[in-house]
């Protein structure tokens, strides 16, 4: 099963090599990816399946898109 994955702004440097066909494994969570991929949990704060914003329990499927982001501070 493959998904597609996009890290944005700090998070952008645990981007993989094949990050539009990223091979997964049935039953994989979103957090269990973000911890594959080396994002330390204190780093991610915002993740979306498809669009949507998800828990990191949420299971991965077939042709997900996964969007991975960090907390944002400005001033």
């Amino acid at each position: 099963m493959h998904i597609t994955i996009r890290c944005y702004a700090t998070l952008a440097r645990f981007t993989p090599p094949d990050a539009a066909a990223f091979a997964s494994t049935p039953g994989e969570t979103a957090g269990q990816l973000a911890q594959r991929l080396g994002i330390p949990p204190a780093d991610l704060k915002l993740i979306f399946i498809n669009g949507q914003h998800v828990e990191p329990g949420a299971q991965l499927a077939d042709g997900d898109r996964v969007g991975l982001f960090p907390a944002v501070g400005g001033g």
